[in-house]
């Protein structure tokens, strides 16, 4: 059923009449190899793969990937992935996607197919979550019945004009929760915001609307912004001074998250005659 294709390599292309499709017509057909399994391995790894196992619909498998950015090569990757998963559990496999911005999520939601227009074959459409589609939640207490929501608000809102609501209210609400429950809650968030500058208003409101807890990830949040409080401190203090700050030493000041080499250098920035001197010892 299928040696005649190699006998006959342009035979396909006549097929249009039978299949009712406007078939190429190659100039060329080359015969690949039909061996696909794996000569090296190759590591290939989702984000978090979870099996859902339901009285009423049976089971599935649900992929969900993180993505910050538009990236032509991932629909390949998520086909691989959910092909693979259904080959290797027999189970209904599905792909969830979540974006923080909505030029990606638009992007992420689009029909992909491996095949031509006319031949799709393997059509790949993830369900996707991001700022488009997730609740702006700003009631602390409608935060407190779900921090997880919450939290996922947040991380999938960073960038929007809502997201000092968000994070208020899912401070508020962490002021009533134990310490256990809250700390993933506020590593999660912290993760999530990475380097927008939400990340720097979750930070102070951790600071203070939560300053009561001790766990490492809240010390941790405190001291980096008692870090960088000395940091603008040290610039304030030089450019005051009119002394002249590179890059070099204005990326180090502000890179450093150490607050006693912090203080020290506070110390000095009053009376040394140039910005090096303050990195004397530790350059020594």
């Amino acid at each position: 059923m299928h040696r005649i294709f190699q006998h006959d390599l342009h035979l396909f292309s006549r097929l249009s009449g039978v299949l009712g499709l406007p078939l190429p017509s190659p100039v060329e057909v080359t015969v690949m190899p039909t061996d696909l399994t794996e000569a090296s391995p190759v590591e290939r790894r989702l984000d978090t793969l979870l099996r859902l196992d339901s009285a009423d619909d049976g089971s599935l498998l649900l992929a969900i990937e993180a993505q910050g950015k538009k990236d032509p090569a991932k629909p390949a990757s998520w086909a691989y992935y959910t092909a693979y998963l259904w080959t290797k559990y027999r189970l209904p496999t599905a792909l969830l996607v979540v974006c923080q911005d909505r030029a990606t999520a638009e992007w992420a939601e689009r029909s992909v197919s491996s095949g031509p227009p006319h031949l799709p074959t393997l059509t790949l459409r993830p369900a996707v979550l991001g700022p488009h589609n997730m609740p702006v939640i700003t009631d602390p207490d409608e935060a407190r019945a779900d921090l997880a929501l919450t939290t996922l608000s947040a991380i999938t809102h960073a960038g929007d004009p809502d997201i000092g609501a968000i994070l208020k209210a899912l401070s508020t609400a962490l002021r009533d929760v134990p310490e256990d429950v809250a700390d993933p809650i506020i590593e999660f968030t912290t993760q999530g915001l990475e380097k927008r500058p939400a990340l720097e208003l979750w930070r102070n409101l951790v600071a203070v609307d939560l300053s009561f807890y001790t766990s490492v990830i809240s010390e941790e949040i405190r001291d980096e912004g008692r870090a960088q409080a000395h940091a603008e401190a040290i610039l304030i203090i030089l450019e005051q001074r009119g002394l002249t700050i590179s890059d070099d030493a204005r990326q180090r000041i502000t890179g450093c998250d150490d607050p006693e080499v912090l203080r020290r250098w506070v110390a000095r920035a009053v009376t040394v005659s140039s910005v090096d001197e303050i990195f004397a010892d530790e350059d020594a």
